[in-house]
Order: structure tokens, then C-alpha cells, then sequence
């Protein structure tokens, strides 16, 4: 499933109770670099009701992410987390993106066995993006999401994350 054409890992995913702690947590505990922070409220890709605070920083030409369900609304993300009023931090997903135009994701997805691998997730942004997310906790302790950005949205969430270390160094 992972090695896919047009395909790449692209990020490592954590949930967690609280996005601001998180966002210090990391850097201060692992020097990561700013965060863009947002949320996928009103954003047309929450069409299950999801809604979650979502930070991104690129360490090292990895994206990290960092994700807060808002209330009850993203128990797929929000099941891992303990109770309790103490920060928690949660592995969550590796990503994978699929490049270039639109055919490519098509493909992608037509290449995965979805019995093997079931589908827990998925949605759309337009004609922006695609995202679905395969439930590998059997084998690998772990979701995984597959995504394609178009080239647009793409460009302007590498503009907008923070990245370590910077381009011109």
C-alpha cells in the first residue's frame, strides 16, 4: 500500500486535548519551529461533522501535525485520548500524498484493496483535495491517511507552515 506511484510520505500525525500546550510542548521538548494553526470548521471539508484545530509545522521536510478534536464531534480522532484534564499527546497517522493532477489520485485509490485495508474516513474540498483514511491498527498500530492538494492549495499550505530548517539556510 505504501509504495505507490505519484505517492509519498509526507507527514506524522498526532491528536491531542489541548493545541496551544501541544504547539509549546513541541517545541520546547523537540525544537520544532512555529506552527500555522486553523480549523477545519466552515472549510466545506468537514461534510460528516467533524470539526477539528489543526497545526502544522515541516521539520526537516516532514510535516508534522498536530490535531484537537473540537468537542465530540471527531470521535475517530478524539477515541485515542485519555480522560482526564492532564495534556495528552497521541500518535495518531502517517500520511501520504499523491502529486500531481487529479488522475493520479483516481489511480491511487483504484490501487488499494479496501477489504484489506477499510476505509474509516474520508472527504473532499472541491476540487482542492481529496482525503481518505485506512484503519491499519490490526497490523501497524496506526491510521493512515492518503491525500491529494491541488497545486494551489498545496503551494499555499507550504507558504504558510513554518519549516525547519528554513529554505535559504
Amino acid at each position: 500500500m505504501f509504495a505507490r506511484p505519484n505517492s509519498q510520505h509526507s507527514q506524522v500525525a498526532y491528536v491531542t486535548n489541548d493545541l496551544d500546550a501541544a504547539i509549546e510542548a513541541f517545541r520546547r521538548e523537540y525544537d520544532s519551529p512555529g506552527f500555522y494553526v486553523f480549523t477545519n470548521a466552515n472549510s466545506g471539508s468537514d461534510e460528516n461533522g467533524e470539526q477539528l484545530r489543526i497545526a502544522l509545522a515541516r521539520v526537516g521536510g516532514v510535516e508534522i501535525e498536530l490535531i484537537e478534536p473540537i468537542g465530540d464531534t471527531a470521535p475517530l480522532f478524539s477515541d485515542v485520548l485519555p480522560g482526564g484534564d492532564d495534556l495528552a499527546i497521541r500518535f495518531h497517522h502517517v500520511c501520504f500524498r499523491v502529486d500531481g493532477p487529479l488522475e493520479n489520485w483516481d489511480a491511487h485509490v483504484a490501487s488499494l484493496d479496501f477489504e484489506r485495508h477499510p476505509i474509516v474516513f474520508q472527504g473532499a474540498l472541491g476540487e482542492m483535495m481529496r482525503f481518505i483514511y485506512t484503519d491499519e491498527r490490526r497490523t501497524l498500530g496506526h491510521y493512515v491517511e492518503h491525500v491529494w492538494l491541488s497545486p494551489e492549495i498545496y503551494a499555499q499550505i507550504l507558504g504558510a507552515t513554518p519549516t525547519y530548517p528554513p529554505a535559504n539556510a
